[in-house]
């Protein structure tokens, strides 16, 4: 059967998932960060401190003044040094990122993605307090409060108070999904004992890894104010800022906790397209055979449909790619690591000799789903084995929830 009439149905159900995303009601009002409560009226925990601001691109009121800028014109607070998570200051950059300057006032942006990954006594001289304001995405393998943490943990040695300027979780604070990360597995792409999508905000996870881990940080959390968990970003009134490269839509923010899983392995998962993360696809896929057994197997709020491409950069670059476009058409309905469960044991069960999958535990860090998965495990078992420890995460992270 020819793949051009298929291809035809992409627009068409992009249209779909676009316009069911408009049929969502409306935020009465705009969502209140933590950077517009400090804008609107200061923050008693800033008064009289000297401060260092981790933050990106993101870090901006509603209005879009960025955090950098109400710290330095505030007479509440002194802003003494800046530092930058992966991708940069800018947020453009995919690979290492040295220091630079902020050219708005001069102050130079230490970056904790180059030569460290952790404040250096030089780089906090003069600092008493750290401020934390980037906006994560809701996904454990997201390195932004991997970058929260080493922080809180340099905070609690120096003797810092933290205080976090918190932000809405983009993807809802109310589904959680995926196995959850064992004690001895922890690094910088899993820094907390945490599943793939947590439900958390950064506020929440930093009390929940101060608690947790008993730090002896001053830690003091900026709530936002009228976000309600079950809202995903489109309901906050709160503009949508690209947090880094490959993350340009909220679509993607919901997909990447399963299409990102498979990064390890030799798949690309459309870095070097202007889709990253909603497609998969590799020279060595079939597109028509991988979309046909997605689509059957009914998962909610997403269609499968077959598609070529050829990345520009990263993972089989110049080459021709099969594989599927992936289209969620009800983001509240949507499972992204469900999905992402059944587009791994697809790619085993009709791709096994080419699925290079030496590192398929890279992301997923849990090998009694990876093993299930090689095994040729049904895909939703594989998901129904993470329930008791999910049902115990909920309780785990219930003391830490700042929202209804």
């Amino acid at each position: 059967m020819p793949t051009a009439p298929a291809a035809l149905f992409a627009p068409l159900l992009l249209a779909a998932a676009f316009a069911a995303s408009l049929a969502a009601p409306l935020a009465a009002q705009t969502v209140q960060t933590g950077a517009d409560v400090l804008q609107a009226r200061g923050v008693p925990a800033l008064a009289g401190r000297k401060v260092g601001l981790i933050t990106n691109h993101t870090g901006r009121t509603a209005d879009g003044v960025r955090t950098v800028d109400v710290l330095k014109q505030s007479k509440d607070c002194t802003l003494v040094a800046l530092f930058s998570p992966e991708h940069g200051w800018e947020g453009l950059v995919d690979d290492k990122v040295g220091n630079t300057t902020d050219a708005a006032t001069g102050l130079v942006v230490y970056s904790l993605y180059g030569e460290t990954r952790t404040p250096t006594d030089a780089m906090l001289q003069g600092v008493d307090t750290l401020v934390f304001d980037i906006q994560d995405i809701g996904c454990r393998f997201y390195t932004y409060v991997s970058t929260m943490r080493n922080c809180l943990e340099t905070a609690a040695k120096k003797g810092l108070r933290f205080v976090v300027l918190d932000r809405p979780n983009p993807i809802g604070g109310v589904k959680i999904e995926g196995p959850v990360l064992a004690a001895e597995r922890q690094d910088f792409v899993g820094s907390h004992r945490i599943p793939l999508r947590h439900g958390m905000t950064a506020g929440e996870l930093a009390r929940m890894i101060v608690g947790e881990d008993a730090l002896r940080c001053d830690l003091h959390v900026v709530a936002c104010e009228g976000w309600q968990r079950a809202d995903l970003l489109d309901q906050t009134g709160q503009p949508w800022i690209h947090p880094s490269p490959n993350m340009r839509r909220l679509t993607q923010a919901l997909t990447y906790p399963g299409m990102g899983l498979w990064e390890g392995t030799n798949v690309s998962v459309g870095r070097g397209t202007d889709t990253p993360f909603e497609i998969l696809g590799a020279p060595w896929i079939d597109g028509r055979k991988l979309a046909a057994r997605l689509t059957a197997a009914k998962l909610p709020g997403v269609a499968f449909v077959a598609t070529t491409f050829t990345p520009t950069s990263s993972k089989h670059q110049g080459k021709a790619c099969g594989g599927v476009h992936v289209l969620v058409t009800d983001w509240r309905a949507f499972e992204p690591v469900r999905t992402g469960v059944h587009i791994g044991c697809a790619l085993r069960a009709l791709f096994a000799d080419a699925w290079d999958t030496k590192k398929i535990d890279w992301l997923l860090k849990h090998q009694p789903t990876a093993d299930a998965l090689l095994a040729g495990a049904e895909p939703d078992a594989i998901c129904a084995g993470w329930q008791k420890e999910l049902e115990l995460f909920r309780l785990r992270r219930k003391p830490f929830l700042l929202y209804e």
